[in-house]
């Protein structure tokens, strides 16, 4: 295995829908600007009512990233 120095930074995602698709929109969405994303750890699940009823999930992630090796 080679040596690998990763980061990891903590975003929230949120979906109507529910909660696997708040984690998919935040990983799709971080992707754009983060290249090399690893993985992915739910630290946080939240749900906002309005009437009664579940209105939408927030998911809270910590995601890893490899981070550059600029010698190589």
């Amino acid at each position: 295995m080679i040596e690998q120095v990763y980061k990891q930074i903590e975003i929230t995602g949120s979906s109507r829908k529910g909660v696997q698709d708040a984690i998919e929109h935040a990983i799709s969405r971080a992707s754009k600007t983060i290249h090399q994303i690893r993985w992915f750890q739910v630290t946080d699940t939240r749900g906002y009512i309005e009437e009664a009823k579940i209105a939408y999930w927030q998911v809270t992630l910590k995601i890893g990233f490899s981070v550059d090796d600029p010698g190589a």
